[in-house]
């Protein structure tokens, strides 16, 4: 609870947030790269601390594993960062489709359901993409095992 009333605060406080950038870059492929470097800084911290614990937890994790836990989120950079919507988006769940991706409060729900498509699709590791797809509904190991440490934060 405390980590999300954390996150909470980071949310309206970007300056707070502090990824651990060079760490992430090294395990990143020049591709993976770019694509978390598009992220906003308070979704690469937790993209980070999701890796980290899950090498914590799991330290054979390969490395396809944790490229997959640093990406989990980057659909989400297809938008700006907006606290009042990623809030709202996420206490209130909309059917909506995945395109074509709009604009406002609706892109902004298309964004909160279907980042894991947006970010697979962008991802060229096949293996990478198939645990970001999976993230919110797993049916991989890895993706079982990303879902888990992912709920944490």
């Amino acid at each position: 609870m405390w980590l999300r009333l954390k996150r909470l605060y980071k949310a309206f406080i970007p300056a707070q947030a502090q990824p651990d950038d060079g760490w992430a870059l090294a395990e990143l492929s020049i591709e993976e790269a770019h694509l978390y470097k598009a992220m906003d800084v308070r979704d690469r911290e937790h993209a980070v601390r999701v890796a980290k614990r899950l090498l914590e937890r799991y330290p054979d994790a390969p490395s396809f594993a944790v490229r997959a836990a640093l990406l989990h989120d980057s659909g989400k950079a297809l938008r700006p960062y907006r606290p009042l919507e990623r809030i709202l988006t996420g206490l209130i769940s909309l059917d909506v489709p995945i395109e074509p991706l709009d604009k406002g409060l609706r892109g902004a729900w298309q964004i909160r359901r279907h980042h894991p498509e947006y970010a697979a699709i962008r991802i060229l590791d096949p293996q990478v993409a198939q645990i970001v797809r999976e993230h919110h509904r797993p049916e991989s190991l890895w993706a079982q095992r990303l879902h888990e440490v992912d709920e944490e934060f």
